[in-house]
This record gives structure tokens, C-alpha cells and sequence, in this order.
């Protein structure tokens, strides 16, 4: 039976059909939806964890315990979990360990665009790359099979084309979740210095053994097409990219073992070609091992290692031939991104902003109130990274900017990677003033739960951590809450907490506008008679405010009734 499945669903179904027994992930886009898929598989335990490196340990210990076992992640969470990948590239599993990076070349929702293939490369593991949803579930599924033969874990990458596209998936039967026998093995799993010099040496064969076995393994293939003028070496979406573009003029060896890249294979099949093309998104790993090979081959000097490829940019480059568009008389105007009618984080940027407080700022959907009109964030570094840079930020510049600096952080990041920076701020004696800004969800990734929540993955019953408890345990005396949609409150505290002489936590409490639960007041109105057109309500960027004929208006279908514009007109020309 096939079916029709984004590539993420197909990475769940894999992992089912596959035998996975334990998965632990930490959202983000675009990888989210397959842990979200994946619990509703009950045969596989599965959570959100505080972080990705938590995530990968939770999953290697479930691997040595003898489970086949699961962890997904972004391509930045795939730097938090580099220190478990890099020695478990030393140690090698037990029960076979899939990994999922799904790396996003375009940045459509990053703050990056590395490319994972260095990670593996650097790690030491082996890495598969599909081109469509049906190969994600083979992949994934083999990619246990390839672990446990390799005794490795193995990343699958994927991208956001193939993660967000649909394709037929073959269904089939879960197989291979046996519980394998744990036996204490110190020389293995313990990576003292002695034991891990030893398990390098171990590490340099099976690559070696790996990169041999992709001279003839099931993720290479070859495609010859009579009368193939050129050849190209291509893996992932770029594989579908070069296809659609240049069809049957080329043929094509698609890579889907990507680390450790065979030799063999890509010199036979380029013998076969006065030109081959290496087509690749983002960075030249294919094409730096073909040339530190003696393979000729062009690549970089005419494909970008910024952005994405598409099937117009391989035939303008290759073929020479430019598609023909429809195009529009007058220009499209842009759409960015906004903060929503009624979230709750509004009021509170609009304080800052007013009070031209240096805010650095942290990885959520709360990072939007750095556009205009608000302008209210200076800093966005990585996860957790605000309170760390604040403290930086303080040192180095005194007292002066510890009276109008402040770092923001959602409650997510802040148990992901925060609370270290808060202790880092208690410790070493730091004047400085962390808003968290606590809207009861993992909002930036659609609406996932975290340990704050008191929800677990499956939306069950958990426990939920006391963020003024835990600020307090982290050493920090100062702490209060505020509601957003109370400006003068906010305002009130941020000026206190600034004057304070010690740490200090805000707690900026309400929940998502968007949660289901939520209930919301009836759309506010403008009575057009008071309405002068100062456009004060416009300096928050509601969008469902707007100025027609020179009065303000609002959109009875996107406003909730916050309130937030009606502090803004002096005039009362706002109101129920």
C-alpha cells in the first residue's frame, strides 16, 4: 500500500517500520514534525527533551542499553549535541542509532546555513542523504541496519524541500525491534584517554571499510543515458533539481551515503565524461573530494554555496537557457514575517523600545520584535545566548549599561540553554536584568510542549517546572512577574529592576494568542469621530491595525481584544 507523506512523516514511518523503540528530540523547524509523528506510534517511547544534546544522550544510552533508537534535531541543535556525537562517534552503539539534521539551505527559518556534512565528516560517522519522501523511509529504515553493520551511529540529512514535500511512500511492516543483549564492555563505552586512543584506531578502519562498501552499496546509484552528453554527481534534492533541468542530456551518479564519500564508483563513473558537474546545495564537500581524488569535475566556480539550487538556476548555469515567467506590471510588495494580533510579547517590546533599553535578544518567535516599528532587540546570537551575552555586554561596559541593558528569553530557550547563563550571572556577581518571557508554550516551532508547560510530548499530565523557584535556586533574590498586556506594569518593572543593585528576573506572563484554550475578548472597534490619524496605534505593529482615509482601522478578523492599542490613543478613540 503507498500513501502520500511529507518527507518528515516518512522519517517517522521509517523509524516505525525500522524497529525504533526510543526517540528524544528538541524541535525545530524543519525537522519538528517527525518526533511529532513519531508519538503517535505507541511501539516507540517518545519525548521532547530540555535540549539536543540531552535528546542525543538520552537516545545513545537507550542505543547501548540494546534499543533501536531515535534523535532529531535542526542543524544548529546540531551543534548543542556535538559533544555526545563526537565520542559516540568513538564508541559506536549498541542497538542501531538514527540521527535526524535537517539542515535549511535559504535560512527560511534560521539564523544559519551551515551545511551538517562537515559534522559527520568531523564526527567520524556515517551519513545518508534521500532526494524524496520514499527514500527518507528507506533511509531511515536501512540507516539502522547501516548502524548496527558499522557499529556507528548514522546521521539521515535532510533539507527543508525534502523535509516539507510530499511524495508516495510504500508502506510495509515494522521488523527489528528485538531487544538486544547489553553486556558491560568499560573498553567501549568508557572514553578514558586510554581506551579512546585505542577506539580512534577503530574508528580510521571502519570509515575506511565504509567508504569501500560505497563503491557498491544500495545508496549509490548510477543512471546512464544513451547519448548523455555530460555527467553529474549530485545527492539529496539536488538530485531532483538536476534531473527536472537537464533530464536525459546528462547521466547521473546520485550519492546517498554522503560520509564517508566512496572513490571507486565516482572516478568509473566520471571516466565515462569529457565534463562532469558536481551539483550540490551549500558547500563543496562532494566536489573537494573528487578533486583531492584527481577527479576533474566542475562545481563551485559556477554554483553558488549560498542559498538554495532550483531546476532554473541548473539550466541557466549548465544549459544556458533561462525560462520564461509571467511577470507582474508593478512590483509585489513584501510580506515579512510579523509578531501575531494579541501576542503577548507586544506590550512588553514596545516598553523597551520606549524606554531605549539595549535588549540582547535569543532564539523564538519573540526575535520578530527586532522589525520595525518596534526595533527592540540589538543582539540575536544563538540558543540561550542572550543572558550570557548581557552579562559580556555589563562587564565590559559598566555600570552605565547595566542601568539600560536587558537580555530576553522565552521560556522554552530558557530551560534549552538559559539557565546556565543565569547561574553565570549569580556567581560571578553580575547587576544585570533577564526577561523571561513566559507565553507557556514552544511557540517559534508550533506549539510544542516543554518542561514548563506541564505537558509531555503526547500531551499528557507532567510535571511542570516553577520558573520563580527555579530563578531563585539559580540565585537570583529578585524575581516578579508581569502581565504584557499591562504596559504600565511592564514599564514600571523594567525601570525598577534597571535601578536595582543586583540580579534581577521579569517574568513576562501570558499565554500564546494562538493556543487553542485560550479565550479571547470580542474585536476592538475605532470610533472614526475621536480618530485623528496620529497613527500612535501603529508604533506597536499589530497587524491587524492599518490607517484608511487617514483614520486608524482594525480587522474584526485578526484582533483578540488585548487592549494593547487602546493604552496607545491618548484620545479614547479605541474601545470595545
Amino acid at each position: 500500500m503507498k500513501k502520500l507523506m511529507l518527507g518528515n512523516e516518512a522519517f517517522a514511518r521509517g523509524l516505525y517500520e525500522g524497529g525504533c523503540k526510543v526517540a528524544s528530540s528538541y524541535p525545530g523547524t524543519p525537522s519538528t514534525e517527525v518526533t511529532e509523528e513519531v508519538a503517535k506510534y505507541d511501539e516507540i517511547y517518545s519525548e521532547w527533551a530540555p535540549n539536543e544534546k540531552v535528546a542525543l544522550e538520552v537516545a545513545l544510552g537507550a542505543s547501548i542499553a540494546g534499543a533501536r533508537a531515535f534523535c532529531g534535531m535542526k542543524h544548529v541543535g546540531l551543534n548543542v549535541a556535538a559533544d555526545p556525537l563526537y565520542t559516540a562517534g568513538y564508541t559506536g552503539v549498541n542497538g542501531g542509532l538514527v540521527i535526524c539534521v535537517a539542515d535549511d539551505p535559504g535560512m527560511h527559518s534560521s539564523q544559519n546555513e551551515q551545511d551538517s556534512r562537515h559534522h559527520a565528516i568531523a564526527s567520524k560517522v556515517l551519513m545518508l542523504e534521500p532526494s524524496d519522501s520514499d527514500e527518507v523511509k528507506e533511509f531511515v529504515k536501512q540507516g539502522f541496519e547501516l548502524s548496527e553493520k558499522f557499529d556507528t551511529p548514522v546521521i539521515v540529512r535532510m533539507t527543508t524541500r525534502v523535509a516539507h514535500s510530499q511524495s508516495a511512500v510504500e508502506l510495509c511492516e515494522r521488523q527489528g525491534d528485538e531487544l538486544k543483549a547489553y553486556e558491560k564492555n568499560a573498553a567501549k563505552y568508557v572514553t578514558l584517554p586510554a581506551n579512546a586512543r585505542k577506539l580512534h584506531v577503530t574508528v580510521e578502519e571502519r570509515l575506511e571499510k565504509a567508504a569501500q562498501y560505497g563503491n557498491d552499496c544500495p545508496f549509490n546509484k548510477v543512471e546512464i543515458n544513451e547519448g548523455a552528453q555530460f555527467g553529474v554527481i549530485t545527492s539529496g534534492i539536488a538530485y531532483q533539481y538536476s534531473r527536472e533541468a537537464l533530464g536525459d542530456k546528462a547521466s547521473y551518479l546520485k550519492l546517498g551515503l554522503v560520509n564517508p564519500l566512496p572513490v571507486d564508483i565516482i572516478r568509473d563513473f566520471a571516466e565515462k565524461y569529457e565534463t562532469v558537474y558536481v551539483i550540490e546545495e551549500l558547500d563543496d564537500i562532494i566536489e573537494t573530494h573528487c578533486r583531492k581524488n584527481g577527479i576533474k569535475v566542475i562545481g563551485k566556480e559556477i554554483f553558488s554555496k549560498i542559498g538554495e539550487l532550483s531546476q532554473t538556476i541548473i539550466a541557466e548555469k549548465i544549459l544556458g537557457k533561462t525560462p520564461e515567467f509571467d511577470t507582474f506590471s508593478e512590483p509585489v510588495p513584501v510580506r515579512p514575517p510579523v509578531m501575531c494580533a494579541g501576542c503577548p510579547h507586544r506590550g512588553l517590546f514596545y516598553c523597551l523600545s520606549k524606554l531605549k533599553v539595549t535588549v540582547t535578544g535569543d532564539i523564538g518567535c519573540y526575535t520578530l520584535g527586532a522589525a520595525a516599528p518596534l526595533s527592540a532587540m540589538d543582539t540575536t546570537i544563538c540558543m540561550g545566548a542572550s543572558i550570557s551575552a548581557l552579562h559580556g555586554f555589563n562587564k565590559a561596559r559598566g555600570e552605565e549599561s547595566e542601568r539600560k541593558s536587558v537580555a530576553v528569553i522565552g521560556d522554552s530557550t530558557f530551560m534549552h540553554s538559559g539557565m546556565t547563563g543565569l547561574v553565570n550571572i549569580a556567581y560571578n556577581d553580575s547587576n544585570s536584568t533577564v526577561i523571561i518571557l513566559d507565553n507557556s508554550i514552544t511557540g517559534m516551532t508550533g506549539h510544542q510542549q516543554n518542561p514548563t508547560t506541564g505537558k509531555n510530548l503526547k500531551g499528557d499530565p507532567a510535571y511542570a517546572v516553577n520558573l520563580e523557584a527555579l530563578c531563585h535556586a539559580l540565585g537570583i533574590n529578585r524575581v516578579r512577574v508581569v502581565d504584557p498586556y499591562n504596559m504600565k506594569e511592564c514599564e514600571e518593572a523594567i525601570k525598577e529592576e534597571l535601578a536595582a543593585d543586583e540580579a534581577s528576573v521579569i517574568i513576562s506572563r501570558r499565554p500564546c494568542a494562538l493556543l487553542k484554550y485560550v479565550q479571547h475578548k470580542p474585536a476592538l472597534k475605532v470610533n472614526e469621530d475621536k480618530c485623528v490619524g496620529c497613527k500612535m496605534c501603529l508604533k506597536i505593529g499589530c497587524p491587524a491595525l492599518s490607517v484608511h482615509n487617514g483614520k486608524a482601522v482594525i480587522d474584526a478578523t485578526q484582533c483578540v481584544g488585548c487592549g494593547i492599542c487602546t493604552d496607545m490613543c491618548k484620545l479614547g478613540a479605541i474601545g470595545e
